[in-house]
């Protein structure tokens, strides 16, 4: 079922509850204002006759139903029935009788005013105290005029009922067709968005309000299409830029080859020829690592992550540099906690390494021969590492780009290099719920500060 039919059954089915229990409570209250105003009729026609019975005790019965049907005005199918205080008939008509239950005629003679049924009609006995003694006064009758109207009122109230839910089933059609219809208009948007037209976006507002849910709902998904746009525009440049970069090895290569086959030459030629198709392949190497360490970084982190401290995954990061490069790195500590377990956290130790090497070869390949200043602090809940050279620098309007992989900018491209590193630094912080901050200038070196949070 459609959410535009759940919505008019919903809302119909919520008004016909409400409509039912209003027009159900009348009706009750109804007959039941009904019953006792005819009970209370039944109880003073009782009374009258026990009055001129009782107090007019010359009159034969038959002159009392004459006076009766003279002035007063009876019920239908009306019947009146006096007893002495021994359950002993005083007067009764002959054409018709009451049947009263022997318990309910002795709870009347106790005192007690008692409603029963006899048959179609209703009746009423009461005890009446007179100067000639006390008797039992019972008067029974049929509601007709009382039914009737019930029943034309319950046939009122059923095409009342009935008509309304009509009338509120084609309310509700116009209203979940007014209610859905940006929600249809938002469906036809998305509809026209592809892969090739991410640039597209809903129109918010639709409804008419600028902060409803709906709005809030269109909003929502176009920055969703902003993070789509961004990331397939990244897949773009990361192919594009990786296809440049493995065929400029792979176009040396094959030339270097091509051009050792083209005729005889002499041992050293090929040895020569060797070395730089080994450099070639090395960089092609180098590269194809650098794209599988990029798979790892977006690859889910393993379920069981290490305990690492901080500290000595530094000091790893730093013996892993080539042995001519250490004497440049100077590792300073500044704050640092008296426990040493408050420099641990959890994660990848392969992947955390890897990062923490890159931005350290970054920073000596970019400003040989200047040293390279390391420090390492601990705030509290994260450990802050820093790393400062004093070598090229980025310009400021490369600045942010350089977390793109394979982006290089223009002072850096003479050094060797594919603009991975950075890019892949960050994600691995990233993913471990730290941050990595650059700042620079150009000609004047590069700071690089790491928060990692600890335990």
């Amino acid at each position: 079922m459609t959410i535009r039919n759940r919505l008019i059954w919903l809302f119909v089915g919520l008004v016909a509850f409400i409509l039912l229990a209003v027009l159900g409570s009348a009706f009750l209250l109804q007959r039941d204002y009904g019953q006792r105003e005819f009970r209370q009729r039944l109880r003073d026609r009782a009374e009258v006759a026990a009055y001129i019975f009782l107090e007019k005790d010359e009159l034969r019965s038959a002159a009392f139903q004459v006076f009766q049907k003279r002035f007063q005005q009876t019920l239908t199918e009306e019947i009146i029935q006096i007893y002495d205080a021994q359950g002993e008939v005083r007067f009764v008509r002959e054409d018709a009788r009451l049947e009263v239950p022997p318990d309910v005629l002795a709870r009347i003679v106790a005192g007690s005013e008692e409603y029963f049924t006899d048959g179609p009609r209703e009746a009423v006995g009461f005890f009446y105290h007179d100067n000639q003694g006390s008797f039992v006064v019972v008067a029974g009758a049929e509601n007709v005029y009382g039914h009737a109207r019930l029943q034309s009122l319950a046939t009122i109230m059923a095409s009342v009922f009935v008509l309304s839910l009509l009338l509120i089933y084609g309310a509700g059609r116009v209203f979940a067709d007014r209610a859905l219809a940006p929600i249809a208009a938002i469906n036809d948007q998305m509809e026209r968005i592809s892969a090739h037209d991410l640039h597209l976006r809903v129109a918010e507002g639709l409804s008419g309000h600028k902060k409803d849910e709906l709005s809030r709902l269109a909003h929502t998904f176009n920055r969703l299409l902003d993070r789509l746009e961004a990331g397939f525009e990244a897949q773009r440049a990361f192919v594009r830029y990786a296809s440049h970069e493995l065929r400029t090895p792979l176009a040396a290569s094959i030339g270097e080859a091509q051009l050792a086959l083209t005729r005889d030459r002499e041992p050293a030629a090929y040895r020569a020829a060797l070395r730089e198709l080994l450099a070639d392949l090395t960089q092609l190497n180098a590269l194809l690592n650098h794209l599988l360490e990029l798979a790892q970084a977006e690859a889910p982190l393993p379920e069981h992550d290490a305990c690492i401290r901080v500290d000595e995954l530094l000091a790893e990061a730093c013996a892993a540099v080539e042995p001519a490069q250490r004497p440049r790195l100077q590792v300073h500590t500044g704050r640092l906690p008296t426990e040493p377990e408050q420099l641990e956290l959890t994660g990848n130790r392969a992947l955390l390494g890897r990062a923490l090497s890159n931005l350290l070869e970054n920073a000596l390949k970019y400003s040989d021969p200047q040293p390279v200043l390391v420090s390492l602090e601990y705030e509290p809940g994260q450990a802050l590492l820093r790393i400062q050279d004093h070598g090229i620098g980025i310009a400021e309007t490369d600045l942010p780009q350089v977390f793109q992989p394979f982006f290089r900018a223009a002072n850096a491209r003479p050094v060797a290099g594919h603009g991975v590193g950075l890019a892949l630094a960050r994600r691995i912080i990233e993913r471990h719920g730290g941050r990595l901050d650059l700042s620079s200038r150009l000609g004047q070196g590069t700071t690089v500060q790491v928060r990692l949070p600890t335990a």
